[in-house]
Formats: structure tokens, C-alpha cells, sequence
């Protein structure tokens, strides 16, 4: 085989998917439970995405950055505030990387915190951010003057400010995702509010996975009344193609200058198009995600299984800790016709589509019934 394996692919090969199933080419029906990791907010094939992207590519596929598509200045005013400006790129990935050329260039020297299970890429700059050291470690050395405290650890985030007033920006998940579907904590986040109106640090928010009303908000740092400078975004962005961006407020607007940075692809028309749609519809959804969100994890809450430890989440990103390690659990949940996410080994994450219904959820509950039995 000459593609490099990196990935534990499943075994079967995919025929079409449409809404939250996936069908492969045997004719077998699976219910798909993280829609490409958080990435197709609308389900598999949505029509309406399926049918404005390939208008747009009976036009022109790509054009280059010399060009500023008609869909650019649409899907920006739809992911910001006023006063706020966007500039995109490929991924959540690149979009940690140009958050983090912005922050150098603003702070010229100084340092930047971030927290532990917190997960913004794997390029070398986002690996310097990144949680997660059994992925960041072996590729040191990374960029100089990042520092890491415990998540949701208040004393931790206390001792690390006294202890480095170089300090000058953090890098931040209000709901971690690859972390555990992991939620901060209220103490948490007042003592960083506090730390960062004490020392004026730079608030860069990661919303790649939780951001674009995945917990019923635009964006999940408003359950947390938090103001950042920064704001990633990505996933769900494209439509399922890829489309990722830095959300820039007040100085931020003014840091980069032409030549700071650019993209050969970014942002791609039929990405654009995908997003605008997305975008739109999203728009008019909160109450229905904030709805079927709520119905999802009072249903969760309700299985009766002691292999469960804890449930837990926002909107419809939810997650269950289990006890222990359960040997071979994707094979079984496949076999139940439902594709599983396990993050961290032992927690269940859940990111389907945010148009799910409550009859889908009441099905995917009865097949978790006998896959956690």
C-alpha cells in the first residue's frame, strides 16, 4: 500500500451517505454520531449544500488570492461582530498557526499560556499550544516561550501567572473537545477573567470544533461571557469542504500588513459557497440545537449502564466518560450499526448533525442500550 497509514480506518468502504447514516458497499446502514468530526453541521449531502457548491463549480473551482470571490465579504459578515475582520485559511490548524503569528508579532517577545487536554492542531507552531504531550513531545523543540497549566486547576493558573509575568497572551477552549468534551469550570473561568484583565494578556479562543452554534451560541466562549481578541474557527465552516479563519477585534485588525501572510487556496470559492449556506441556515437554529441538545443529554443521562461515569457537554457536543476502558468498543458499537468517536480511550464524543432529530436520537439511544450493556 503506498498511502501512509497514520489512521485506524475502519473496515469497510463507503458507497453514499446521506443526513446522519453513512451506507457502505455491502449495503449495511450506520449511524454516524461526530458527522466527519464537527464538520457537516447540516448531515452528509444536505441538498441544498450539495446543490449551491456544484453551481459554483460549474462556474470556476479556484482562482488564487488575486482574486476576492463574492462569497468572501458574505461569510465574513456571518461569523463576526461589527468592528471584527477575518481573514481565511484551510483549517483549524493554520488557523492556530496565523493566531499565533498575529500574538508574536503584537507582543514581540513575551510569552503564551495554555492549558493542559487543550488541542489546536499538530503543525510545530500549534504543537507549542497543544495539550496533549504524548503528540507534542517527541517533536520538541517547539517554539520558545509557551507555558502550559492545568485546565480548570485555579491554583495552577494562579501560580503560573505569579510565577511568569511575561505572560502576554493565552490560548484558550472553553468546551475542550479532543480534551474530553470537557467543559470550564465557573471558578476557572473567573479566575481567568480575572488574570487577564490583572495583566492584559491577549485572548486568543479556539472555536474550531465548538464554535458555529455547535452549543446552540455562535460560539461556545458566549456561554462563558468571555471577550476574546483572537477567535479560531474551522470544521464546520466549509460545508464539508476544507475553510478556516482568524476572527480579529480591536488591535488585532491592525497587527498584519500585506506579505504578513496569505494562502494559494484560501478561501476557495466552492468552500465559500458551502459556508455561506451553512452559515445560513445555522443562523436560524439556535433554539432547535439548544432544543434536540438538551433532549440528547437528558436521554444519555437516562442509560442505565454502570460502565458510565459521567455525561456531560453543550448543546449537541456531548460526551460519555466511561469507568474504564471498554475493550473493543468500536468493533461493538459497528456491529449495532453506529460509528463511535472515543477520544482520550474511555469518553464517547458526540458532534452530529445539529439538524438530528428527536426520532434519530431516541433510535441512536436504543442502539447505545445494547452497545453498553
Amino acid at each position: 500500500m503506498r498511502y501512509l497509514k497514520l489512521y485506524n480506518n475502519y473496515d469497510f468502504t463507503i458507497e453514499k451517505a446521506e443526513g446522519v447514516y453513512i451506507y457502505d458497499t455491502d449495503g449495511n446502514q450506520y449511524f454516524d454520531t461526530f458527522a466527519g468530526i464537527g464538520v457537516l453541521a447540516l448531515g452528509h449531502s444536505h441538498p441544498k449544500v450539495v446543490k449551491e457548491i456544484s453551481a459554483k463549480l460549474e462556474r470556476y473551482a479556484h482562482t488564487s488570492n488575486y482574486f476576492l470571490d463574492e462569497d468572501t465579504e458574505k461569510v465574513a459578515k456571518l461569523i463576526t461582530n461589527q468592528g471584527e475582520k477575518v481573514f481565511f485559511v484551510n483549517s483549524g490548524t493554520e488557523a492556530t498557526e496565523l493566531a499565533l503569528k498575529v500574538i508574536k508579532k503584537k507582543i514581540d517577545g513575551g510569552k503564551i499560556l495554555f492549558f493542559s487536554n487543550s488541542f489546536h492542531g499538530r503543525s510545530l507552531g500549534a504543537l507549542s499550544v497543544n495539550g496533549f504531550p504524548g503528540i507534542r513531545d517527541q517533536f520538541k523543540p517547539l517554539l520558545p516561550d509557551t507555558l502550559e497549566a492545568e485546565f480548570n486547576d485555579v491554583d495552577s493558573l494562579k501560580e503560573t501567572a505569579a510565577n511568569n509575568p511575561e505572560i502576554k497572551a493565552v490560548f484558550f477552549e472553553p468546551l475542550q473537545g479532543s480534551g474530553g468534551v470537557q467543559p470550564a469550570s465557573p471558578e476557572f473561568i473567573a479566575e481567568l477573567k480575572h488574570q487577564i484583565a490583572a495583566n492584559d494578556w491577549i485572548l486568543a479562543v479556539d472555536e474550531v470544533q465548538a464554535g458555529l452554534y455547535r452549543t446552540a451560541k455562535r460560539y461556545s466562549y458566549q456561554h462563558f461571557d468571555l471577550k476574546p481578541d483572537l477567535v479560531t474557527v474551522a470544521k464546520a465552516l466549509g460545508g464539508g469542504l476544507p475553510l478556516g479563519g482568524v476572527i480579529m477585534a480591536g488591535e488585532m485588525t491592525e497587527v498584519l500588513k500585506p506579505g504578513d501572510h496569505g494562502s494559494t487556496f484560501a478561501p476557495n470559492p466552492l468552500a465559500l459557497r458551502g459556508a455561506k449556506v451553512v452559515l445560513e441556515e445555522l443562523e436560524t437554529m439556535e433554539a432547535s440545537i439548544a432544543e434536540n441538545g438538551e433532549y440528547f443529554l437528558n436521554r444519555l443521562k437516562e442509560l442505565d449502564s454502570e460502565k458510565i461515569e459521567e455525561v456531560r457537554g453543550i448543546g449537541l457536543m456531548l460526551g460519555i466518560e466511561l469507568k474504564e476502558v471498554i475493550p473493543n468498543l468500536r468493533d461493538r458499537a459497528q456491529s449495532e450499526g453506529v460509528l463511535l468517536n472515543l477520544v482520550k480511550g474511555r469518553i464517547i464524543r458526540f458532534l452530529p448533525a445539529l439538524n438530528i432529530t428527536k426520532d434519530e436520537i431516541d433510535e441512536l439511544i436504543e442502539k447505545l442500550k445494547k452497545i453498553l450493556a
